[in-house]
């Protein structure tokens, strides 16, 4: 019984109440005040097809092929097209990594959310 009366002190309860309530919240209003982003983050995938080989090997290391690349052009004339879907990106920057071209690198972008499943798959 003597357990019991220690935890529930109504003063130790509504000092901690009335503590609190003058603390600022932990959250921002999003999107009127805009979050600060840390260095590092990755955000949106960006791809510069220009210097592109199309060795594919970014596709290949992608833990869950998330990543699809397309020539549309022809062998001599390419016209490469990357294409991500955000819902099964894991952001684990090993696409970037292992490309010998650098030609992707992560955006500080954090607008990533859409209100369609289809429409997760966009073009980089």
């Amino acid at each position: 019984m003597k357990k019991i009366k220690k935890i529930f002190i109504p003063g130790k309860i509504v000092a901690r109440a009335i503590t609190s309530a003058f603390k600022k919240p932990a959250t921002i209003k999003y999107p009127k005040s805009k979050p600060d982003i840390a260095p590092g983050y990755r955000g949106r995938l960006i791809y510069s097809p220009t210097n592109c080989i199309d060795c594919m090997m970014c596709m290949r290391d992608c833990p869950t092929g998330a990543i699809t690349i397309k020539n549309l052009g022809t062998k001599e004339n390419k016209e490469m097209h990357a294409y991500l879907n955000i819902g099964r990106c894991i952001f684990c920057c090993q696409c970037v990594d292992t490309c010998p071209k650098k030609c992707l690198s992560f955006s500080q972008d954090i607008m990533l959310s859409k209100l369609n499943r289809d429409n997760l798959t966009i073009e980089l």
